[in-house]
């Protein structure tokens, strides 16, 4: 007669590409950066304002709505690019348009007069755009390939 082994297991946690985290991060920051202003319309005065013609201290017009609708763009296509473009440009371009984002987040939190709501929002995405900046930055890279030689000595293709 046989007695039961307890069967001990480990979960599978195969590594996440850094080009997936980027975009799951971006993916992240955009849903922050506009539930932030979907929730704001909950503020008292907000849909007043905004039936006036004014977003904070900016008259509507078609000015302020293709800024705001590039700066919502720039992060949806961060998630597209960090997919995509190759490892050297991806990097590059998550590095600075993360930076570029830290004070364009930063501004957002000015004049807001529900502080914890709006600072909990900035702090939020703030910590998603060092995240960013922190994995571009930390980007694995790999050593040269070496290839043969007719004669069989290997060779660094780098010192060619």
């Amino acid at each position: 007669m046989s007695t039961r082994q307890p069967v001990t297991t480990t979960w599978d946690d195969p590594p996440i590409p850094v080009r997936a985290k980027l975009a799951a991060a971006w993916t992240s920051f955009m849903f922050l950066y506009a539930y932030v202003d979907i929730l704001g319309f909950f503020t008292p005065g907000i849909v007043e304002d905004i039936l006036d013609g004014k977003v904070f201290e900016f008259d509507l017009s078609q000015t302020f709505s293709t800024t705001a609708l590039t700066l919502m763009a720039v992060p949806i296509f961060m998630v597209v690019l960090s997919m995509t473009l190759p490892a050297r440009a991806n990097r590059i371009t998550n590095l600075i348009v993360a930076a570029v984002y830290v004070p364009v987040t930063a501004f957002n939190v000015a004049g807001g007069f529900w502080l914890y709501f709006y600072g909990l929002g900035v702090v939020l995405e703030l910590l998603l755009l060092a995240f960013i900046i922190r994995l571009a930055w930390t980007w694995p890279r790999t050593a040269p390939a070496t290839t043969m030689t007719v004669r069989g000595t290997v060779r660094d293709p780098e010192q060619a």
